[in-house]
């Protein structure tokens, strides 16, 4: 009798699977269309939106205020956060509401149990059986309704009860946790979800914090395999006045890696419109998730964009006059309330201005490229440093497994978590490629006895040596000053490094006191070129290099890419396969560019405009060898915007 029921259960479940409503749903369901023709939009809805959303009063109104701002063709609707759980009755009928509008609607979960009398947030204890029992049943409440299930990014464990330590045993933190949320999201999360709903899929929310993630248990190697798919947390907010102090370029990068990890998994991006002390700040999270190709973004929340206050602009007074890619002005005046709506321009108009003109010009972008940049799964090391160096203008593809055919491999410390690594990189210098290792991972191997040596005799010594003065080189030749002149740079502190003259050639050299230090170091090795990048003590201070030494090293590590350029710090680069790309400033001011593309090309096309640009002759003498064989352009970019453009 039982296997006969849950044969029953199974097949009704599958009919409404098809029917595209819940276990309880019976509402006719008109099909989904998508807003914009690139990507989806989905909202996700909060419980303690969906509990007030049980009134259908409420949900109207809701409903319309946001729709006069933004259409999406999807919501998740949570059923349990934070000890709090939807009302299951309700479900249905709301999912019903949204359904007969053409709007997909899935579940969603947050397992996370409040926040502690600090205000931290505190994960599920999962060696408390009270815990493993909500765990269960908010699984089970989202599986019952929806055929397809997203989890928040809590679904990590950080507590320390007795029980923990007790479990733990002698394993580290690390070690116990991931063992432990491997076991979660087979048995507490997939397990129960399946039990009640065989045919549902569970997709896991990662956030933006990647390189600490095995401390508390999240697991991109195993973990992220187990689930139906995953999907990013491309929130960056402000890159400064946030704890985590995430860059811009990481709502780009991080899409890209996930993306490298579960390639036909990694189902969108997920931005939210906290942390940012102007408006252009959440429109440039937007479009960059959009720049890495992510097929949906999901914009959180649901009670931030229904609000009936309107958005405000923030703090973009020096920029408030200039035609910016995201323009206020232009925003509220294309807003139009309904005949008997009391909607404002919100946040939702906000995310429609942005969207809608990313989607102007993704169409005629190809498949997003950049250096490959190795980092192992369960690593970290010199944490972030990627999209700082993005925030430089050197595109980044970050990869969870070593690139062994990229023509050049940028190594940061968390590569050492690979135990064969060294014997990586000399396979890929004897193949012709170009390794670039930073100073950090050049202190690990060398301290753990690695084998670096035997590629270069270079060592790291870590006296902190203080620079103003940057000079550069050809290969040990005339040197050229690399300051602005008339400009005193400020003082940025190496970490020293060691090399023999005329073995090793510091291409970018930092003066102290009569004393140098390699900003970049070169030297051969079988077909390939090994460099060596000296990362300041405080990485941040990357972007405190005079504007020369930025261009000089873009020169050396992007020589085999197809595009770059000469800009100050906070430019960035999104590069495509098509000989197309965009050049987006996150400066407060007006830019000027150039850039650099192959020998030949008779001129940039820009892809919002159709305007053409024309080459624009180097009359400054450089230290790079292959610059006079480039062919360049100059563009001009408003503060916080972007350009796109096509290569002919």
């Amino acid at each position: 009798m039982k296997r006969r029921n849950h044969w029953a259960r199974g097949a009704l479940v599958a009919l409404c699977g098809a029917l595209g409503i819940g276990l309880l749903g019976t509402a006719p369901v008109r099909a989904a269309v998508r807003p914009y023709k690139h990507f989806s939009v989905a909202i996700y809805i909060p419980v303690t939106s969906t509990r007030q959303l049980a009134d259908p009063q409420t949900l109207r109104r809701q409903f319309r205020r946001i729709w006069s701002q933004v259409h999406f063709n999807k919501v998740y609707l949570e059923v349990y956060r934070d000890q709090l759980f939807a009302d299951p009755t309700s479900l249905d009928r709301i999912a019903a509401f949204f359904r007969r509008r053409g709007i997909t609607v899935d579940g969603g979960i947050t397992l996370f149990a409040g926040r502690n009398k600090y205000n931290q947030y505190n994960s599920f204890d999962f060696e408390n059986p009270h815990d493993v029992a909500m765990c269960e049943r908010a699984v089970r409440m989202a599986a019952r309704h929806f055929n397809t299930v997203i989890l928040d990014d809590f679904t990590f464990f950080n507590t320390r009860s007795n029980a923990d330590i007790k479990a733990k045993g002698a394993l580290s933190w690390t070690q116990y946790r991931l063992r432990k949320m491997r076991w979660v999201a087979r048995h507490l999360i997939i397990g129960a979800a399946h039990k009640v709903n065989p045919h549902v899929k569970v997709i896991i929310k990662y956030p933006n914090w990647y390189e600490h993630f095995q401390g508390l248990g999240f697991d991109l190697d195993h973990e992220a395999k187990m689930f139906s798919g995953i999907y990013t947390g491309d929130e960056t907010r402000d890159p400064v006045h946030t704890a985590q102090m995430l860059q811009q370029y990481e709502s780009y990068l991080i899409y890209r890696y996930y993306h490298n990890i579960r390639p036909r998994g990694d189902k969108g991006g997920w931005v939210d419109t906290f942390g940012n002390r102007y408006a252009d700040r959440y429109a440039e999270q937007l479009w960059d998730t959009l720049f890495a190709k992510a097929p949906e973004i999901t914009l959180f929340s649901w009670p931030q964009l229904a609000v009936p206050e309107p958005a405000t602009p923030g703090n973009r007074y020096a920029w408030a006059a200039d035609r910016t890619s995201f323009d206020w002005n232009a925003m509220v005046h294309a807003f139009k309330a309904p005949p008997g709506s009391e909607a404002v321009p919100g946040w939702a108009s906000v995310a429609a201005y942005a969207l809608g003109k990313a989607d102007k010009i993704l169409g005629k972008l190809g498949h997003p490229i950049g250096i490959a940049s190795y980092k192992p799964f369960q690593s970290s090391g010199e944490d972030f440093l990627q999209n700082y160096l993005g925030n430089i203008g050197i595109p980044i593809n970050l990869m969870p497994h070593f690139p062994a055919h990229a023509p050049v491999v940028l190594l940061t410390a968390e590569a050492a978590a690979d135990p064969h690594l060294v014997a990586e990189i000399k396979a890929r210098l004897k193949a012709g490629g170009d390794v670039i290792i930073t100073s950090g991972l050049l202190q690990v191997l060398e301290r753990e006895h690695r084998g670096i040596k035997s590629v270069a005799e270079i060592t790291y010594t870590g006296e902190p040596i203080a620079v103003r003065h940057y000079l550069g080189s050809i290969a040990g030749g005339t040197t050229a000053g690399l300051n602005v002149p008339g400009q005193r740079a400020p003082r940025v502190i190496f970490p020293g490094i060691r090399f023999y003259t005329n073995d090793s050639w510091p291409v970018v050299q930092g003066e102290a006191a009569a004393h140098g230090v390699p900003v970049l170091l070169m030297t051969g090795y079988s077909h390939g070129q090994l460099y060596v990048l000296d990362v300041p003590s405080n990485m941040g201070d990357l972007y405190r290099l005079p504007e020369p030494v930025l261009n000089t090293l873009r020169g050396y590590l992007l020589a085999r890419f197809p595009v770059r350029i000469n800009a100050p710090a906070h430019v960035a680069v999104f590069a495509y396969s098509n000989d197309t790309f965009i050049v987006e400033s996150y400066l407060p001011r007006p830019v000027t560019v150039r850039v650099f593309v192959h020998p030949g090309a008779r001129e940039l096309l820009d892809l919002s405009s159709g305007r053409r640009v024309l080459p624009a002759a180097i009359v400054t003498p450089s230290p790079l060898p292959s610059e006079q064989d480039q062919t360049s352009f100059i563009v001009r970019l408003a503060p916080h915007s972007y350009r796109a453009f096509s290569v002919h």
